[in-house]
């Protein structure tokens, strides 16, 4: 089967799922023995499906990229060194200077042109093409929720984002009555920079091998690595040498409510309904992988899903008919939900280069780091929803029946 044709076979089992459980219900919304047998089957059905999708999916990227040609064939006029507008490429986004880094790598940067005075970075290595920056960007974005989400800053040195801590209110005055005159407050938040890096060593041959699509390689690792360190920073970070997470206790997003019971599906509903209304139309949940199963399963109180899974692909699944957005990094006793385009992360300046020659070179490897100063903050706390769970167990999938409601 192809992925779409799975994707449709899922969503028809999921159908009958509910179906089957709407009309196999008792008044108290409960299966027996038998039914919820059944129930269980079709579950697990689903779940063969997802994996089998997920699985096809990776299968698809992994022979896109295997199929990729090593030289690629000419199909257009020679490039003679200009942009798609015309204008010539000079400095770090010239093709000299993304050859000359290329060669410097394989090189051992043995082989290193005046060109690369150009990139010189003040730490001793060299400053990444613009190009292969880019794309260095592309693979973090993939590999990071929050980037996807969150607002983008590059800065060149501390950036500060006003904010107006409080708004005049509109009072009414009998006519010719005095003026009442209110102060409106601004704070100020600072992006800072803290210095992320990433480093590996790889051995001389690959270096050399010329067929070996290096700067591939490179880009993939590094992204993946520096993504994955971004993400955990912007979710848990504490502001303390890294940027500071939306689950920070103090300045995070703000705490709704701290559950001592197992989460049911109407905590889910009060944590929507918590979201001051402007920003619930972009909002989304973030949760741990984790939890997902258990709360997959809750029901509302006319025993409808609250989860809605994605019909077709390349869309998200849904609780309450908003995105959910799973990490590993989420915290398994915390659940998210707001609008995170008020959770702005700062650049500052350029990734870099270097290589490290002499510390490997006994065993004929050779290191390199990449590094980069980024930082990030949430400016508007009550933009982001927190709920916390104390004692986090297995959610309690019962739903209130409504007959007996109030009993």
């Amino acid at each position: 089967m192809t992925v779409q044709e799975l994707i449709n076979k899922r969503a028809k089992v999921w159908e009958m799922a509910k179906e089957f459980v709407n009309s196999h219900e008792d008044k108290n919304g409960n299966l027996s023995a038998e039914d919820n047998a059944s129930y269980t089957k079709m579950e697990a059905e689903i779940e063969e499906l997802t994996n089998s999708i997920e699985r096809q999916q990776r299968a698809e990227r992994r022979e896109q990229e295997l199929s990729k040609p090593v030289n690629s064939p000419i199909t257009g006029k020679p490039y003679s060194g200009k942009s798609d507008d015309g204008e010539m490429k000079t400095g770090r986004a010239s093709d000299e200077y993304r050859k000359a880094m290329l060669t410097a790598l394989r090189s051992n940067f043995r082989q290193i042109s005046n060109v690369m005075q150009e990139g010189v970075d003040a730490d001793g290595g060299y400053l990444v093409p613009v190009e292969y920056d880019k794309r260095l960007i592309d693979v973090l974005e993939e590999e990071n929720i929050m980037r996807g989400l969150a607002t983008k800053i590059t800065t060149s040195g501390e950036h500060k984002i006003n904010i107006a801590a409080t708004k005049p209110a509109a009072a009414w005055i009998e006519e010719g009555g005095a003026l009442s005159f209110g102060d409106a407050k601004f704070d100020q938040i600072y992006l800072d920079a803290f210095k992320l890096h990433v480093a590996i060593k790889v051995t001389e041959e690959l270096l050399y091998d010329s067929a070996f699509n290096l700067e591939n390689y490179i880009i993939t690792m590094f992204g993946k690595a520096l993504g994955n360190a971004e993400e955990d920073a912007f979710l848990n970070g504490d502001g303390q040498g890294k940027p500071t997470g939306i689950f920070d206790p103090t300045k995070g997003g703000h705490v709704l409510d701290t559950l001592t019971a197992a989460l049911k599906a109407d905590d889910l509903i009060d944590l929507v309904y918590g979201l001051k209304r402007p920003y619930r139309k972009n909002a989304s949940f973030i949760i741990n992988d984790k939890n997902l199963s258990a709360i997959r399963k809750f029901k509302d109180n006319q025993g409808q899903y609250l989860w809605t899974p994605a019909y077709t692909q390349g869309e998200s699944d849904k609780i309450l008919g908003y995105d959910v957005h799973t990490s590993a990094y989420v915290p398994e006793g915390a659940i998210a939900f707001g609008d995170y385009s008020y959770y702005n992360i700062g650049d500052r300046g350029t990734r870099s280069f270097s290589e490290l020659r002499e510390l490997f070179a006994g065993n004929g490897m050779i290191g390199f780091v990449a590094k980069e100063r980024v930082d990030g903050k949430i400016v508007l706390p009550e933009a982001v929803q927190i709920l916390h769970l104390q004692n986090w167990q297995t959610p309690s999938v019962t739903t209130t029946d409504p007959e007996t409601d109030g009993e």
